[in-house]
């Protein structure tokens, strides 16, 4: 929806995220302060890494919770990014 004389700036809106992401994305990064940088594809790994969304099964990993993953690293991207201000 564009409002008539708006400049399209003050249209946008921010993404929120749910409140279970950013708890999630933040005790990581509390506890593992040196593991996470401002690169999403490195953090990407490091959440698949210290969660259990990432399933073994037949020797092999299956990443079951892809979506929840892409939203917690993307998250704590931002969150390192705004914290560290680089």
């Amino acid at each position: 929806m564009v409002i008539k004389g708006a400049p399209l700036a003050a249209v946008r809106m921010g993404n929120i995220r749910q409140t279970y992401i950013k708890r999630v994305a933040i005790e990581l990064i509390r506890l593992y302060p040196e593991q996470f940088t401002g690169e999403f594809a490195h953090n990407k790994e490091k959440v698949l890494e210290l969660t259990d969304l990432r399933v073994v099964q037949d020797g092999t990993p299956r990443v079951t919770y892809k979506k929840l993953a892409n939203r917690i690293a993307g998250y704590a991207t931002r969150y390192v990014k705004r914290k560290r201000g680089t």
